[in-house]
């Protein structure tokens, strides 16, 4: 059985819950806040467990979806259903805007930034006279389904859980597709995916807004459930319980979520009526328990309860190769106007404070040619590469390309040229396989968006951005290791996938950064030989490299750089015997 099915399974299970004879109201009362909890779980699972962006403010868009509800429903008359759509656009426009500002912050920053407007959210509820201050709105209608009102907890119930049913599978089948691969990258810090034309930005956006409907459906039922808002559930501490689930049922989990949801409700519902009794007063003694409990899980299981799990259950049977799929398009050759250089880069300089990474370095790449950029350690290769890519803009100087000016353009716009790259320092996402790896190379040949993937109705697509992963993955070796994760391969397979990675954008251009380092012999003889496949399929290859018998063997010239200054450029026959690069490798005594 499939885990996406027994997570189906287990849903269905508890939303028959109240057709069971006997069953207490009160489970009734505690599976809906369970129900609730887990709608705003999940996007968490997914802001946080995924894309790595941890948020202490989504119950301040409960609030926005209840508050909404509330007031269209009682002051003005509107239909509960009817005022769904409007909640969810209010929190679209609010989250747009809080997602712009806060998903600029990195670091530490980021989640005080989100603790900032979630007081701030929560503290301009009760200022509001239209949302009644803070005794809040009261004797909201109750939502009806064929005339039918849903009154009690009960009738809600399935109404909930549907829902969580609902959003559940979106949401797998969002995580299984073009866009949230994008998203999986961005743990990864952003660098390699938009080495691949992934809009880190756009995409922490779209992952920030999503969480935040979610999170105002939950509200929208709340208000309905309960038939009054008050400020009261949508406060901070109600964002770090939020956060406590997703984390305590395993970041990067669906059904995680709806564990730590469970747990969390649970144990809070407990712990109110033990505590005081225990301490002989009142107060909210429960959150001093679930903070030791999170600092506990972080040191003792930071994968959260849910993989643990996951662990007694039978073995998914393993996924198959992809199946066979028409051909991506492939890319139109640049023109170049008849010209045969294809990379131009002119007097580059780049400067760190009084720190002369590159110092007016000019040098080219033609068509169909393989050129190796080498010299000492801290020559500045890797930092040309980074100028050459949109990763660093230069503080002097031109980079052109088929020629257009690329000077300064951000990774994306580059990778959209048909420029592709690995890294000295392998960037690669541990978590993700081998084969969803190499899918992200292959982004831009993609277009299917958020809805596409929601609905499944990106799967064409899909199966042909796979078969081309595949085939990649064949092409360099990796064939047998497509569903492993990556960060079980070892560091020459790792440099190895950032290679078929790198194929999978069709690109024009490859810039390689010590693409032979951690590989043994024969591998080498095997990455010469695809090399210089590429070169005769036409694709021009730039590489960093310091084994000079890989090298020479196999590049058309060398520019060879030293303290950033280029020293020398020429065929390698002429560039060994130069004096300038025998004293720079092996000082001026040799």
């Amino acid at each position: 059985m499939s885990r996406r099915l027994l997570l189906a399974l287990v849903i269905a299970l508890i939303g028959v819950l109240p057709l069971i004879p006997g069953v207490p109201v009160f489970w009734i009362t505690v599976m809906n806040n369970i129900g609730l909890a887990s709608l705003v779980a999940i996007g968490l699972v997914l802001l946080t467990g995924v894309g790595g962006i941890t948020s202490f403010g989504q119950a301040a868009f409960c609030g926005i979806g209840a508050y909404t509800t509330a007031v269209l429903s009682t002051t003005f008359g509107w239909s509960p259903w009817l005022t769904l759509p409007v909640a969810l656009a209010i929190t679209f426009a609010v989250s747009a805007v809080l997602g712009l500002v806060t998903m600029r912050l990195s670091g530490h920053y980021l989640p005080l930034g989100t603790i900032a407007w979630g007081i701030s959210l929560y503290f301009l509820f009760p200022q509001l006279d239209i949302l009644g201050r803070h005794d809040g709105i009261s004797r909201i209608p109750p939502l009806s389904v064929f005339g039918f009102d849903l009154i009690d907890g009960r009738a809600i119930y399935f109404v909930i859980w549907i829902a969580v049913g609902l959003v559940a599978l979106a949401t797998l089948n969002l995580l299984d597709s073009r866009v949230g691969r994008a998203i999986r990258a961005l743990r990864g810090g952003g660098i390699a995916a938009e080495s691949f034309g992934v809009s880190v930005q756009r995409v922490k956006l779209i992952v920030f807004i999503y969480a935040a409907l979610l999170a105002a459906i939950s509200g929208w039922l709340y208000a309905h459930m309960q038939r009054a808002v008050a400020p009261g559930p949508f406060g901070i501490n109600a964002g770090i319980e939020y956060l406590l689930m997703a984390v305590l049922g395993g970041p990067g989990y669906i059904a995680g979520a709806l564990l730590g949801a469970g747990i969390v409700t649970l144990l809070k519902d407990q712990l109110q009526r033990i505590l005081p009794a225990l301490f002989g007063s009142q107060g909210n003694y429960e959150l001093i328990v679930l903070g030791a409990m999170l600092i506990l899980l972080l040191e003792t299981a930071r994968e959260g309860l849910w993989p643990k799990l996951l662990r007694w259950l039978p073995e998914p049977p393993p996924a198959g190769r992809p199946a066979a799929a028409a051909p991506l398009e492939r890319r139109a050759a640049p023109r170049t106007d008849g010209a045969d250089v294809l990379l131009g880069v002119t007097s580059l300089t780049k400067r760190f404070g009084g720190l002369v990474a590159v110092n007016d370095v000019s040098f080219e790449v033609c068509r169909g040619e393989i050129v190796g950029l080498i010299g000492p350690n801290g020559a500045g290769k890797s930092t040309t590469f980074n100028l050459v890519t949109g990763h660093i803009p230069p503080t002097t100087g031109a980079v052109t390309y088929a020629g257009e000016t690329i000077t300064g353009m951000a990774p994306s716009g580059v990778a959209r040229r048909g420029i592709a790259r690995t890294f000295q320092h392998v960037k690669v996402f541990p978590t993700m396989s081998v084969l969803d790896n190499i899918a992200l190379g292959a982004h831009l040949r993609g277009s299917k968006g958020l809805f596409s993937s929601i609905v499944r109705l990106d799967r064409a697509e899909e199966a042909r951005l796979k078969f081309e992963a595949a085939r990649q993955a064949d092409r360099v070796g990796l064939g047998e290791h497509l569903h492993k994760p990556a960060g079980s391969l070892a560091l020459g397979q790792l440099r190895i996938l950032e290679i078929a990675r790198a194929l999978a954008l069709d690109p024009q251009l490859l810039l390689l950064d010590e693409p032979a380092a951690g590989l043994r012999h024969l591998e080498k003889a095997e990455l010469a030989k695809l090399l210089k496949t590429l070169r005769a399929d036409g694709v021009s290859i730039l590489l960093v490299e310091h084994d000079m018998g890989f090298v020479m063997g196999l590049v058309d010239r060398l520019v060879v750089l030293d303290f950033g200054t280029r020293i020398a450029v020429g065929p390698p026959s002429a560039v060994r015997q130069d004096k300038r690069v025998i004293e720079a490798y092996l000082g001026s005594g040799a």
